[in-house]
């Protein structure tokens, strides 16, 4: 691959003739590749798991962009991270013979904001986006060309108690994809800023893996 991503593949146990699945797992700031894997540990062995690794350095971990303040990204380098991001996803997509229809690409955070912000790009082309804890930036929704949005489908969830990115930013990213047409699954939960029991649950049922097969 042309990627410059680090990144950790998981391979399904078994290999079809047919084109397969993938999950795109994208971590929060100051984490790493490994972080998300938990959410799809019932998951593993049926489909291929691609986590990627943020490419800055930001302690303990890493991040997928740099930011002036909470809410709103440095421009010019969440510009080229999102096209790198797009690149790899579709490098991906080729490289693994995988079927886009059969795709989701799963963020947290950091992650949550990169993943909404792909399904600009993806949204109607793949299986669905999870934004767990994120948001949309103001210059993403005034600015990026609004390409694969309609009938796309989505899960966005928050906590009801998040104080790193309040509940509001997610509810603004409900109602923006639904004007343009997406299949919005909203869900919020008493948690602060983190992956409830309940919520995964209903990321997995979201996902519909039985229909990966």
């Amino acid at each position: 691959m042309k990627s410059p991503y680090i990144f950790k593949h998981i391979a399904p146990t078994s290999n079809t003739s047919e084109k397969e699945a993938g999950i795109f797992l994208l971590h929060g700031l100051g984490s790493n590749e490994e972080d998300l894997l938990q959410l799809v540990e019932s998951l593993k062995g049926n489909c291929h798991i691609f986590s990627l690794r943020g490419p800055i350095t930001h302690r303990p971990g890493y991040a997928f962009y740099t930011f002036e303040e909470e809410g709103k990204p440095s421009r010019e380098i969440f510009d080229r991270m999102i096209s790198g991001t797009l690149n790899f996803v579709k490098e991906v997509v080729e490289e693994y013979g995988l079927d886009p229809k059969k795709v989701y690409i799963i963020g947290f955070n950091q992650g949550a904001v990169v993943a909404q912000t792909l399904a600009l790009f993806l949204g109607n082309e793949i299986a669905g986006t999870v934004a767990l804890s994120g948001f949309v930036p103001e210059f993403v929704k005034n600015e990026y060309k609004k390409g694969r949005i309609e009938g796309a489908k989505l899960f966005i969830s928050h906590g009801e108690y998040d104080y790193d990115y309040p509940i509001n930013w997610a509810m603004d990213s409900k109602q923006f994809f639904e004007e343009y047409g997406a299949n919005v699954t909203f869900k919020t939960y008493p948690v602060g800023h983190g992956v409830s029991p309940e919520n995964l649950k209903d990321l997995t049922s979201f996902i519909q893996f039985k229909n990966l097969n």
